[in-house]
């Protein structure tokens, strides 16, 4: 009941982010939707942390892989800011457990604005 309440959760945060970043997300190439599709093999692992899934290093590297451009960079930025709220305390870990190098933190305190 709680890992659904919890799922449950996220997925509000991300069609929030949908609703909210919206207009933004006509000027960047990579899109929330997008950016939760890459990560969604993540999500137990940020929530609860332990062994982490082969699936969410290969989403990690797809994404970066689709980030191509400093909107990009900056609109992925912001969608994992607004998940990394949901209460997932390993988010910020995930990139360096998959060996990916990211320009900046998945953490709600990141300022994606200053992401190149």
């Amino acid at each position: 009941m709680a890992r659904t309440t919890a799922t449950l959760a996220i997925l509000a945060v991300i069609v929030a982010l949908l609703l909210v970043v919206g207009p933004r997300e006509a000027e960047a190439a990579i899109s929330c939707g997008q950016v939760a599709s890459y990560v969604s093999p993540c999500i137990a692992y940020a929530q609860k942390g332990g062994a982490i899934p082969p699936r969410c290093c290969s989403g990690v590297r797809g994404l970066n892989g689709a980030a191509k451009t400093t909107q990009d960079r900056q609109q992925a930025c912001t969608c994992l800011k607004s998940l990394a709220r949901g209460n997932l305390p390993y988010a910020t870990g995930i990139p360096s457990k998959c060996s990916v190098s990211v320009p900046y933190s998945i953490s709600p305190n990141t300022d994606c604005t200053k992401v190149r």
